[in-house]
């Protein structure tokens, strides 16, 4: 008997071990209760995880992710960009408000699908192709549902990528970065990185209107986004508000404030450094 629960123990390691990161993102979310769809943008598909709650009320919450991985070792192109440390994820699984969680064009088991190329996850991250495609499935989803009011949250190049797509919807109400790479120039030069040819840079952005709220958290010790790029991104966006979590990484800790932060964006509140510890 104990031999065979070890094997079973054992096959279900390996089980997981073997398994693409697509296919662990959707197990992750699947753990949380989300409901999977798929809807066509421009030209690609895109996975959508939802909450259960779409269309109950006037307002949308839109998680959009991190990179993930767009190479291995830094000189191979990932087969699977999918993230394999899905914050966003994690962050909407703290929220009670309509939410759904929005892939990005070839993440999510769809790289080797026409359209797709390496491009649309590595140097072509945030380009024009990638930031309309979003934007019509994105469009799509709210008039199905009924939602007049948005609010973007993004991880990482996630928050690039709700800088870009505010833009589009006039329903924006506000915008929330974590640990985003609003500058992708400086980005690449602080990492010896080749520059991302074919992506948008957040920094260019005109002003949005003030009526969006913007909170752009940055973590202290974050060594992949450090504050001062974040906050050096921001001279077109004066009305935003730049919150420092001192302690905070790259990847930790912003669940310990994500229930502070919604309650923020629901009360449009104006932050100050000391109120988020």
């Amino acid at each position: 008997m104990t031999y065979s629960l070890i094997c079973c123990a054992a096959a279900c390691m390996l089980m997981v071990a073997c398994s693409t990161p697509s296919q662990r993102f959707e197990r992750m979310a699947q753990e949380q209760g989300f409901r999977k769809t798929e809807i066509m943008g421009s030209d690609f598909f895109h996975v959508v995880f939802d909450n259960g709650k779409l269309g109950t009320a006037s307002t949308l919450h839109v998680y959009l992710g991190g990179d993930g991985t767009p190479w291995i070792g830094g000189f191979i192109k990932a087969s699977d960009p999918t993230p394999r440390k899905p914050i966003a994820l994690k962050l909407m699984a703290m929220d009670e408000s309509p939410s759904l969680f929005l892939g990005r064009p070839c993440y999510h088991g769809y790289a080797n699908q026409h359209p797709c190329m390496p491009d649309y996850w590595t140097s072509a991250r945030y380009s024009e192709e990638v930031i309309d495609s979003m934007s019509r499935a994105l469009r799509t989803l709210m008039n199905d549902y009924g939602h007049e009011n948005l609010h973007l949250l993004g991880f990482s190049g996630g928050g690039s990528l709700a800088m870009l797509m505010a833009e589009r919807f006039p329903e924006t109400r506000s915008i929330v970065t974590i640990a985003a790479n609003l500058d992708i120039e400086s980005w690449a030069d602080l990492h010896g990185y080749d520059p991302l040819e074919g992506s948008r840079n957040p920094k260019l952005l005109s002003t949005l209107p003030t009526k969006i709220r913007q909170y752009h958290l940055a973590g202290g010790k974050d060594g992949n986004v450090p504050p001062n790029i974040i906050r050096d991104a921001l001279n077109n966006q004066p009305d935003s508000q730049l919150i420092l979590l001192e302690d905070f990484t790259h990847g930790c800790c912003w669940e310990e404030i994500w229930d502070e932060v919604l309650a923020c964006i629901d009360a449009r509140c104006v932050w100050r450094h000391e109120t988020l510890k």
